[in-house]
């Protein structure tokens, strides 16, 4: 297969139609020109890219990061690629750290429910409606 109409693309990629529509919208992915019969046809390069952006995605990249890391695949410098890699391990390892406190600080509540049996109020609940975070 040398091309592939939207539906063709979008299926192989796994994503809809919308999906690829608004990827050309933000510029991540090439329009093909719009020859006489009116159907667009995607070579195979864009369906890589296409699963470049959705495996980036999955690892957590917002589709800025994507875009900056597609310019650098597309001519720039290896280093570049690497901070923003750096940037994005910065950001989820706090957000590990943040969802270590916040699972600790369950644990606590789940464990106070579990101590509170028969009691009339929930000390989940009570916390949540009087506003208490959850947090250690």
């Amino acid at each position: 297969m040398q091309e592939m109409t939207i539906g063709q693309l979008a299926e192989a990629a796994e994503v809809n139609i919308e999906t690829v529509r608004y990827y050309h919208r933000r510029g991540l992915l090439p329009a093909p020109p719009r020859p006489a019969g009116g159907i667009r046809r995607y070579p195979i390069a864009v369906l890589t890219r296409l699963r470049f952006i959705r495996r980036s995605q999955s690892l957590g990249f917002s589709l800025d990061e994507v875009e900056a890391l597609l310019s650098l695949h597309d001519g720039q410098a290896c280093n570049a690629a690497r901070a923003i890699a750096e940037h994005k391990l910065v950001d989820v390892r706090q957000r590990i750290q943040d969802l270590s406190m916040l699972e600790a600080a369950l644990a606590t509540l789940v464990q106070r429910c579990s101590t509170s049996k028969g009691k009339v109020s929930c000390p989940l609940i009570d916390t949540l409606m009087n506003g208490g975070g959850l947090t250690q």
